[in-house]
């Protein structure tokens, strides 16, 4: 699903979000998962990915990274887990919870993900026993 070409470097180039939400919806509608996803940045600390969903698609469950953020660029979105789920509409941000989770776009939705890809500090202290 995610393509991680087109990544440029810190700076490189400002990413228009709705331009960008646009075209993934317009590509996802037509992609038989009915999803669509573009990485625009990819670094050794951090990666940005754009994804999205056409009404009532899902990720199914998976792991969770150390740390990453799931903020709602256009639509409505649940993020839902074991022991909890979170409705997001357009415009809110939230952390990912540490535990296996997964999405469901409750509208046309586009979601920017970022991932912190090494723990800081803070989470790896957590982390231990």
């Amino acid at each position: 699903m995610t393509e991680h070409t087109n990544t440029r470097p810190i700076g490189s180039e400002v990413e228009q979000l709705p331009r960008l939400a646009a075209e993934l919806l317009e590509q996802a509608r037509d992609h038989p998962a009915q999803r669509a996803a573009r990485t625009i940045h990819s670094g050794s600390l951090l990666r940005a990915t754009v994804i999205a969903l056409v009404s009532g698609t899902e990720l199914a469950e998976h792991d969770a990274p150390p740390a990453a953020t799931l903020q709602v660029v256009q639509g409505q979105v649940r993020l839902y887990w074991e022991h909890g789920e979170r409705v997001l509409d357009q415009g809110e941000i939230t952390d990912i919870p540490p535990a296996r989770h997964a999405l469901q776009a409750r509208t046309d939705a586009v979601v920017l993900l970022t991932v912190a890809l090494q723990a800081g500090p803070a989470e790896e202290a957590t982390a231990r026993p």
